[in-house]
């Protein structure tokens, strides 16, 4: 399996560096590090190979081997795995000397709370869709899903933008996120074509 970092990724390590705190710096790097082994650890359960990873603002994005093939159940059970990593992480925070535990307890619950949220790619997102999708199996499904999380994002980024700058980190992840976005949305139709024609997914 390949590892790389995306370079939006180190402008927001930049931005933290920028405001003095090296801790803070590792310990994000540390809880990306347990979230991604969450979704690693799950990919194997279901007997998933995982081909590449890249480390992105958001957390992680990792690309499965033959991922449009895969069931809708294996894709939310490797979803999950970087939450439920993560909550394991929170738990084991509790462990660590004061000054730690707060910090670590502190950014993986934002790593958390930011990856729960029903927004395409975030793994909240990703479990929401496929599940609406393995239970109705409608081939606008996905296009609709994206939409709504463009719109959303976009929403988002303009709020962000009347509190900069100490917004300026979460302006970052968001459009980061909202581009990505829109890199899928551009490729819905051939997505759902390939489902519902190919694999024979929809009814």
């Amino acid at each position: 399996m390949k590892y790389s970092i995306h370079p939006a990724f180190l402008l927001l390590l930049l931005l933290i560096a920028l405001y003095g705190d090296i801790a803070m710096y590792s310990a994000v790097m540390i809880s990306l590090v347990i979230h991604e082994l969450g979704h690693f650890l799950a990919a194997k359960c279901v007997g998933v190979q995982v081909e590449t990873c890249k480390i992105m603002p958001y957390g992680g994005e990792m690309t499965l081997k033959h991922e449009m093939q895969l069931s809708y159940r294996k894709l939310i059970v490797v979803a999950m795995g970087g939450p439920i990593a993560t909550i394991i992480g929170i738990a084991l925070s509790f462990l660590l000397p004061p000054l730690l535990k707060e910090l670590f307890i502190e950014i993986q619950f934002f790593i958390l709370c930011l990856n729960l949220l029903p927004i395409w790619p975030l793994d909240g997102g990703r479990i929401l869709c496929f599940t609406l999708l393995n239970r109705y199996a409608h081939s606008k499904l996905f296009e609709y899903y994206v939409s709504n999380s463009f719109y959303l994002l976009t929403v988002t980024i303009i709020v962000l933008l009347y509190l900069l700058p100490q917004s300026l980190p979460f302006v970052v992840v968001s459009i980061f996120l909202w581009s990505k976005v829109i890199a899928d949305w551009r490729i819905r139709k051939y997505r759902s074509a390939f489902e519902k024609h190919v694999m024979n997914r929809l009814t």
